[in-house]
C-alpha cells in the first residue's frame, strides 16, 4: 500500500497463462526467445519446420498486418525463403500473409547477403544477390499492401527495403506517409525513420531527434512511442565519436521524463515483447549515466535481453550484464 501511495511499484505483474517459462539466467540475464511467449514459439517451430498449415493455425491468436515483432520473429528464421513460395502459389485467402512473410524474409535475407560491411567492402556479387532479394521482396510487400490496404506492417518493411536501394525522397517518404495513415504512432516504423535520418543514410544531425519529439508530443500517456525518444539518442550515440555524448543534464532529464510518460507509466501496456521497450531505454539510460531511472527499468526487465538495440555493441550481451550490474 506504501508503495502506491509514494509512487513505487509493489512488484513486477504477474505472468500471463501464455509466458514461456524464465529460463536459467546467466551472469545475471537470459536472452528473451519467442517473445517470451508459448504461441510465438509454436508458430517460430511450425515456420521453422516449413509447416504452412501449423504457421496458419499458430498465427489465429495475432495481428499479422499491424504486429511487427510477431514478423519479425518469422523474418528472422533462416530457410523460410525455402517454402514459403509454394504458400504464396496457393492463392487463397492466407495469400497477402503468405506475401508478407515472403518478402520481409527477402529484405532480412538481402541484407545478410550484403553483410553489416561498409559499401565500399561489399563485393560485386553480394551487391547482386543484396538487390534481386530485395527486388523480390518489394515486390511481395507491395501486392501484401494491395491484398491487404489496411496493414502497416508492409509499409514499414517496404520503407527498410527503399533505404537499402536507395529509392529517393519521394518514394521512402510516400512510403512512410502510407505506414502513418494507417498507424500514426506506430512505433516500429517511427525507429525506421530515425535510422533514415541518420547522417549515414543522408540524413541532417538532429534530424532524427526532432522526428521523434515531434511524435513523442502528440503521444498520450503510456503510449510506446516514448520509445522513439531513447532510440534517437541511442542513434545519435552511434553516429558521434564521443563516446560520452549521452552524458549530460538535458539528457538525463529528456530520458527519465520520457521513460516516466512510456514504459513506467501505469497506463502502459505490457504487451507481447514488452521487453524490447525497455531494453531500449535500459541502453539509453546506461549510455547517458542515468542510473536512478536506469536501475528501475532493469528491475523490470529482471535479466530479460534482446538483441536490439544492444547489437550496436560487439559484445551485447556482456554490455547489457555489465550495465545491468552497475544499475
Amino acid at each position: 500500500m506504501f508503495g502506491k501511495l509514494f509512487g513505487r511499484t509493489e512488484g513486477r505483474p504477474a505472468a500471463g497463462p501464455h509466458a514461456l517459462p524464465v529460463p536459467r539466467k546467466q551472469n545475471g540475464m537470459y536472452t528473451l526467445r519467442a517473445l517470451g511467449d508459448v504461441r510465438v514459439l509454436a508458430l517460430v517451430e511450425a515456420a521453422g519446420a516449413g509447416d504452412w498449415e501449423a504457421v496458419k493455425a499458430a498465427l489465429a491468436p495475432f495481428d499479422l498486418g499491424r504486429d511487427h515483432q510477431i514478423l519479425y520473429e518469422l523474418e528472422e528464421i533462416d530457410g523460410v525463403q525455402d517454402w514459403i513460395g509454394r504458400a504464396v502459389e496457393e492463392n487463397d485467402e492466407h495469400r497477402a500473409a503468405a506475401l508478407l512473410i515472403a518478402g520481409a524474409r527477402h529484405i532480412k535475407w538481402g541484407w545478410e547477403a550484403r553483410t553489416a560491411a561498409r559499401a565500399s567492402q561489399v563485393t560485386q556479387e553480394q551487391w547482386r544477390i543484396f538487390h534481386e532479394r530485395f527486388r523480390i521482396g518489394e515486390e511481395q510487400l507491395l501486392e501484401a499492401a494491395e491484398l491487404r490496404p489496411e496493414w502497416v506492417t508492409p509499409w514499414r518493411r517496404l520503407l527498410t527495403s527503399g533505404r537499402g536501394m536507395s529509392l529517393g525522397a519521394d518514394i521512402t517518404e510516400a512510403r512512410l506517409d502510407a505506414a502513418l495513415r494507417r498507424a500514426p504512432l506506430d512505433l516500429e516504423t517511427h525507429m525506421e525513420w530515425i535510422s533514415h535520418l541518420q547522417p549515414r543514410w543522408g540524413g541532417e544531425p538532429g534530424q532524427a531527434l526532432r522526428f521523434a519529439r515531434d511524435a513523442y508530443a502528440h503521444a498520450p500517456e503510456g503510449d510506446r512511442i516514448g520509445c522513439a525518444i531513447p532510440m534517437a539518442h541511442i542513434e545519435d550515440w552511434v553516429e558521434s565519436d564521443d563516446t560520452g555524448c549521452l552524458n549530460t543534464p538535458e539528457i538525463h532529464e529528456e530520458l527519465r521524463r520520457a521513460a516516466e510518460r512510456s514504459i513506467l507509466h501505469p497506463a502502459y501496456e505490457r504487451r507481447l515483447g514488452w521487453q524490447h521497450d525497455f531494453n531500449i531505454f535500459a541502453m539509453a539510460l546506461s549510455l547517458a549515466g542515468e542510473r536512478q531511472t536506469a536501475k528501475r527499468v532493469f528491475h523490470e526487465l529482471d535479466g530479460a535481453f534482446t538483441s536490439w538495440p544492444w547489437a550496436y555493441f560487439g559484445d551485447p550481451e556482456k554490455q547489457f550484464a555489465r550495465h545491468q550490474r552497475r544499475a
